[in-house]
């Protein structure tokens, strides 16, 4: 038993090491900020920043666990998905920027998301905070009609 044991771990070692090797999910360059919205106030802005930055602009501060395979893979996936519907680096490019549906998110606890926030205590908003915020974002973006 116990040498099947540690066959299992050999295995799962060598593999975490070769997995090593598949490039996605390392390009941790952060595009060029081209364009940003025009924000009700700066307090907005550093809330988003703060709370919503790393994953919805070209700001993104990549953590250690990001160079490692498999973390890097869902980090780069969770990244690359954020900035595709909502970046505020990129405010005005072609196609969707969900900034309208940005203050519904956040007042059902959609954003940040739950598995964000072990790893990122500063994304955490007192309940003040978080009225505060879902206001300046309606501001700034106005709202979805659902």
């Amino acid at each position: 038993m116990l040498n099947k044991i540690v066959k299992i771990i050999v295995i799962g070692i060598i593999l975490l090491v070769v997995i090593q090797v598949i490039p996605y999910g390392r390009n941790h360059v952060n595009p060029k900020v081209t364009g940003e919205p025009k924000w009700d106030s700066p307090a907005t802005r550093t809330t988003f920043m703060r709370v919503c930055g790393n994953c919805h602009s070209n700001e993104t501060t990549w953590p250690w666990y990001s160079k490692i395979a498999p973390a890097s893979w869902l980090v780069q996936s969770d990244v690359d998905e954020a900035r595709e519907n909502l970046n505020v680096s990129e405010w005005g490019r072609p196609g969707k920027n969900k900034g309208i549906d940005a203050a519904g998110e956040v007042a059902e606890d959609g954003m940040p998301p739950f598995f964000y926030m072990p790893a990122h205590p500063e994304a955490k908003m007192t309940d003040a905070e978080k009225d505060g915020f879902i206001k300046g974002l309606k501001a700034t973006f106005g709202t979805a009609n659902k």
